[in-house]
């Protein structure tokens, strides 16, 4: 059996897609969808877009496409993603996790934009956390660490004592940037090599302790 591991923190910091939705459906019909109308292969565009947002990675994909392009495309890919929700999934365990949580320091960090989050928690039937930065809340995207110290800094908990979840090896980058350590959930994950890795939520465990929580996974 492997071992628990165990993290102590004052707060933590939960990515959406990927770590307690899984959007992976959407993202691969729109994304693959707009990269064939832009002559770039699918497998390399989904390699970019998780964790991005949209025009950080069309940025990587067509670097000599202007800003303004890039960001009104997005707007549009926005729109498209916040429609459809055929697909979209609670990552097993969010639930119980995200129930595990009520009364503990914790914020959501993610990509999207607010109503981009807010359609994909309720299509997942999960409750939105109370602390949210989202794409509104930042200038730099993940790889960036913006969104995880914006997300502390609203916490009021300094980054060394807080802990990430998530999935895509820019946010695990991001966290680190931070000066957090990182659980990584599930196969994408992996291969970042987080502080530690589980497939899915049901290996995550959270208890509240005096002012911070300790965290069980594995």
């Amino acid at each position: 059996m492997p071992a628990t591991t165990v993290l102590s923190a004052r707060a933590l910091l939960i990515d959406m897609d990927g770590t307690l939705v899984n959007s992976d459906a959407v993202v691969e019909r729109l994304w693959r969808r707009w990269a064939a109308e832009h002559g770039i292969d699918g497998d390399e565009a989904m390699r970019i877009v998780h964790g991005r947002q949209g025009q950080a990675s069309m940025a990587l994909l067509l670097p000599d496409r202007s800003v303004e392009e890039n960001i009104a495309d997005n707007a549009e890919l926005l729109a498209a993603e916040t429609e459809d929700v055929e697909g979209v999934v609670p990552i097993p365990g969010a639930a119980d996790f995200l129930a595990s949580l009520v009364g503990l320091p914790h914020a959501l960090v993610t990509s999207a934009n607010l109503p981009l989050a807010t359609v994909r928690m309720n299509a997942a039937r999960l409750p939105m956390p109370g602390v949210r930065i989202t794409a509104e809340s930042v200038g730099a995207s993940k790889p960036h660490p913006e969104g995880f110290l914006k997300g502390a800094a609203e916490l009021g908990v300094e980054p060394a004592d807080c802990v990430v979840f998530e999935d895509s090896g820019a946010g695990i980058a991001a966290g680190r940037a931070a000066g957090m350590r990182v659980v990584g959930i599930g196969s994408r994950a992996a291969a970042h090599e987080p502080d530690v890795v589980v497939p899915d939520l049901t290996g995550v465990r959270v208890v509240g302790v005096g002012d911070g929580v300790e965290v069980f996974v594995g």
